[in-house]
């Protein structure tokens, strides 16, 4: 699949954006080629347009099927396997939240639940560290709750309420701070 200047730069764009997420390089320009593609691809195709080892896509491919974002598609008459990302935005959005959630915020949480207790046990902890941690932990299960309700909403409420922005801040009466009153 020849890829225009545009795409061309987009891809590598994500894939070094990728890295700063803590995504290999590889995986993330994957993931923007299929965003990208009007169809279907398969691995070797996609080999082919990035310039990198086949054993390498198929890593990757596994990586994105895993993360929930790339998903397997069969086409008629052709027996190789072929791949498609989520194209709605805010569906891809709620995807990788999830599982950021998933892999980085619930470990989390529970490390500082057990700390916390910990700390209550055997009553060596200093008064700071564990309110430090009781503070991070609360933090953490609120915007935790909040996520929980947020996920549940339909794309057109989320939309709202993310154009919001400014609207909000002044009906909550942010706009005093905002502008340093």
């Amino acid at each position: 699949m020849p890829l225009s200047p545009v795409q061309q730069k987009f891809v590598l764009h994500w894939g070094e954006m990728g890295t700063r997420w803590g995504v290999n390089r590889t995986v993330a320009q994957i993931h923007a080629l299929l965003y990208l593609s009007p169809r279907p691809l398969h691995a070797e195709e996609i080999a082919a347009t990035l310039e990198v080892a086949r054993s390498n896509v198929s890593t990757s491919l596994r990586e994105l099927q895993n993360w929930g974002i790339v998903r397997l598609v069969h086409v008629m008459g052709d027996k190789r396997d072929h791949f498609e990302t989520l194209k709605d935005v805010w569906d891809l959005f709620r995807v990788v939240l999830d599982e950021r959630k998933h892999r980085e915020i619930d470990p989390t949480l529970a490390i500082l639940q057990e700390c916390i207790a910990e700390a209550a046990k055997d009553g060596t902890s200093d008064a700071y560290s564990t309110q430090r941690l009781r503070e991070l932990e609360q933090f953490l299960v609120t915007t935790t709750a909040w996520y929980e309700q947020l996920r549940r909403w339909p794309t057109s409420a989320l939309s709202r309420m993310v154009k919001l922005g400014d609207k909000a801040q002044k009906l909550l009466g942010l706009d005093q701070v905002r502008s340093g009153r």
